[in-house]
């Protein structure tokens, strides 16, 4: 009965695939399609759905209901049985639809004759394009051969819709990747940009669907699997044996790799008609759905690990790899799923922006935009399945807003936009070697974060005092092994030389939360942003803060050294990694080796608890840097990953205001030096608050630097503060709208 359904399932995509090779309309290919798929399947109705917008299916071809339907019946998605199949990307299998939960009469079909329904999915990689129904009058579910094949043919409907098979004036649909599309994501960095796509690994096309030999296949398949598995191996015997986290990673890649139930389901769909190709992406669409729904993280991440052997999989069998011939652009933006540190940082410098479906704000992929001083928006879903390479695309990171093949208005627009930037930026140029003092009397110090030694220019021509932030986990991000104690100090070395005697920040090693080393095994932790990272990693890898810390000191090489440990708690946290700092020091002088000159020593306060840290921890630290980002939520107990609650708690919050203020003083009584370092201090209206609050240092990205000087020039920071104070007093939650009244009437409009 197998074999019987197996050779019935491959005379019907060999028709199917005819029927796609025939120089016919869209709308009578779909026709002939949901006939074909009717008589194959021995059912009375045979119906295709497919959106028409993200949110609205409609009725494109049936055989079956009535005719007059198709094009006029529409449903929004989780409307119906239809509906729930496109929302729950799960198939419906009933011999009593109108008594199924959510069931949706629709007069103008006719469909109320008929009792059962099968309803699946027509998905590629994750994304449903429609729904396929078979419906019969005859009450009983359907077996689950039929089920199977008709998973199959959808499939191959997929892929025929990804070609354009359907596209014609008669459908009213237009060709795929051709239309305007709106993305709304999170902005990761700001900045605005205009250019042309340029996919990090572009999409694999499956041109050739249905095959007629299935042993044929099965060779191709188990061949393209063999050279998979080397290439796993290859990757495993590479791993030195102190690796251990990362030879656990890819022994799970590779037990994948070898997975039977894996090639066993590929296997099954090749005898039911399906290419090499389709049945690997088949599989592929299916992990990816999945994906989207398994609420525990070990699953998901497991799921990634098959999404992502299945993209190998697919290049080793259609010849598509990475490197497709494709020219760069000009003005390259680069969209990806996701991109490692080491991976995006081979591009270099001239790409224009960055667009991820995945990442996060503090990921390496942040840190590396930041550093260029490129917008950078995530989160923006579908992206990879709808580009292609060369696509006009306007990135706004201010917004978090992605427009994709734009409308010429829109583009006019953008364009506008973008020299308004443009003219300020030239003003700014003029400020750059101008202190910055307010009305009042009061001086500012505007330091600049960094990360990569390409930073270090900016420092010169931003006007910056210095270096608040250098992030010192790039380097290790971006190796497959933990560097050299001598190739860090070298580095670090050069970039005190790059600041010329200007004050540079060394922020220890933060790692942990989003910022996963490719060679340390991945936390599972519910809440990686309070978990196991920073201080709290060094401290249990000593020998990694050690050799650190050793090389700092010989990069410092008899100069001024300034060094900061991240994300410290309670005080002895930060007592401890100073005891070590100064073993560290005292071997390092028995060696023989050159000390700093001189050294400071301070803590990141990043939890509110810091703050609240005894009088000594005040007495001992050189210096406070307040890390804002972290900072805001803890202190709001709100996940900046988050976008339902993130955007609900103000920075201008009088009680944060209150807060910073708060440790000013306490910082003050000791004469301990604090900064603020983080988004926020690159932003004219808080900044303001900030210093209006007792804030003398501000550090942030190089190219905010001339703006917040600028409107610190003009203001009165006691003024200020009496503003925040009386809207408090009002019973304001939030001083941003007082504050910005206040500096409207002073002609500063932010």
């Amino acid at each position: 009965m197998a074999e019987s359904l197996e050779s019935e399932s491959r005379k019907l995509l060999g028709r199917l695939r005819d029927t796609l090779a025939e120089d016919s309309a869209g709308q009578t290919r779909l026709d002939r399609i949901t006939h074909l798929i009717a008589d194959s399947m021995r059912t009375e109705v045979c119906s295709v759905y497919l959106f028409r917008d993200t949110e609205t299916l409609e009725l494109c071809a049936t055989e079956g209901l009535k005719p007059e339907a198709v094009h006029k019946t529409r449903m929004r998605i989780g409307e119906g049985l239809v509906g729930r199949v496109a929302r729950a990307r799960q198939m419906v299998n009933t011999a009593d639809a109108p008594s199924e939960r959510g069931f949706r009469y629709m007069p103008e079909t006719g469909e109320e004759i008929f009792s059962s329904f099968l309803g699946l999915p027509i998905q590629r990689l994750g994304e449903t394009l429609g729904v396929l129904v078979v419906q019969s009058k005859q009450a009983r579910r359907f077996t689950d051969d039929e089920v199977y094949a008709l998973e199959v043919v959808a499939m191959v409907l997929a892929e025929m819709t990804e070609l354009g098979a359907f596209v014609g004036d008669d459908t009213s649909f237009a060709a795929l990747h051709t239309h305007p599309v709106l993305f709304r994501g999170t902005s990761a960095q700001e900045g605005v940009a205009e250019g042309h796509v340029f996919l990090h690994e572009p999409r694999v096309v499956v041109t050739n669907p249905v095959a007629d030999d299935p042993d044929k296949e099965k060779i191709r398949l188990n061949e393209a699997v063999n050279q998979l598995r080397i290439s796993v191996d290859g990757m495993l015997s590479e791993i030195e044996p102190s690796e251990k986290d990362q030879r656990e990673v890819l022994e799970a890649y590779r037990m994948f790799a070898h997975s039977r139930g894996w090639m066993r389901r590929m296997e099954e769909d090749i005898l039911r008609g399906l290419s090499a190709e389709a049945a690997v992406e088949k599989e592929q669409s299916t992990a990816r759905a999945r994906m989207s729904t398994v609420p525990d993280p070990y699953m998901r991440e497991r799921l990634h690990d098959l999404d992502d052997l299945s993209n190998r999989l697919l290049r080793i069998l259609t010849g598509q790899g990475s490197d497709t011939g494709a020219a760069m652009p000009d003005d390259p933006i680069l969209v990806a799923r996701n991109i490692g540190p080491g991976e995006l940082l081979e591009y270099g410098k001239n790409l224009k922006g960055i667009i991820l479906e995945q990442g996060s704000v503090g990921s390496h992929a942040a840190v590396v935009a930041r550093a260029w001083a490129i917008p950078l928006v995530i989160h923006a879903e579908r992206i990879t399945t709808e580009a292609i390479n060369g696509n006009h695309v306007l990135i706004d990171g201010d917004q978090g807003v992605i427009h994709l093949r734009p409308e010429e208005n829109v583009a006019k627009a953008f364009r506008d936009k973008i020299a308004m930037q443009t003219e300020a930026a030239k003003r700014y140029a003029d400020l750059v070697d101008l202190p910055a003092v307010t009305t009042c009397g009061k001086t500012l110090s505007l330091q600049m974060n960094a990360g990569l030694m390409a930073d270090l220019p900016s420092l010169a021509s931003s006007g910056a005092d210095g270096v608040g932030l250098f992030r010192t986990e790039l380097q290790f991000l971006v190796r497959n092994k933990v560097p050299r104690r001598g190739e860090l100090a070298s580095l670090y070395s050069r970039v005190m030389d790059a600041a010329q005697g200007k004050r540079v920040a060394f922020r220890t090693l933060d790692i942990g939360s989003d910022k996963v080393l490719p060679y340390m095994k991945p936390q599972d932790e519910p809440n990686p942003a309070m978990g196991w990272r920073a201080i709290r990693v060094g401290l249990d890898k000593r020998g990694v803060m050690r050799m650190q810390l050793q090389a700092l000191t010989r990069a410092a090489a008899g100069r001024p050294l300034t060094v900061m440990f991240p994300f410290v708690a309670q005080f002895d946290e930060y007592r401890q990694a100073r005891e070590i700092f100064y073993e560290v020091l005292d071997n390092e002088a028995r060696l023989g080796h050159t000390l700093p000159e001189s050294l400071e020593v301070g803590a990141m306060l990043e939890t509110p608890s810091l703050a609240f840290a005894p009088d000594k921890f005040f007495e001992m630290t050189d210096f406070i840097s307040i890390g804002g980002n972290d900072l805001k939520q803890f202190f709001f107990a709100a996940d900046r990953e988050n976008e339902r609650v993130r955007k609900r708690y103000d920075t201008l919050n009088y009680s944060f205001l209150s807060f910073i203020r708060q440790i000013v003083q306490r910082c003050d009584a000791f004469e301990t030096p604090v900064s603020f370092c983080g988004e926020d201090a690159g932003r004219p209206l808080e900044a303001i608050a900030l210093a209006a609050m007792g804030v003398r240092t501000l550090s942030m990205r190089p190219a905010s630097i001339g703006p917040i000087k600028s409107v610190l020039r003009r203001i009165d920071l006691d003024e200020i503060a009496a503003v925040i104070d009386e809207a408090a007093q009002s019973g304001a939650q939030s001083v941003r709208h007082d504050l910005s009244l206040a500096l409207a009437k002073q002609g500063l409009v932010l």
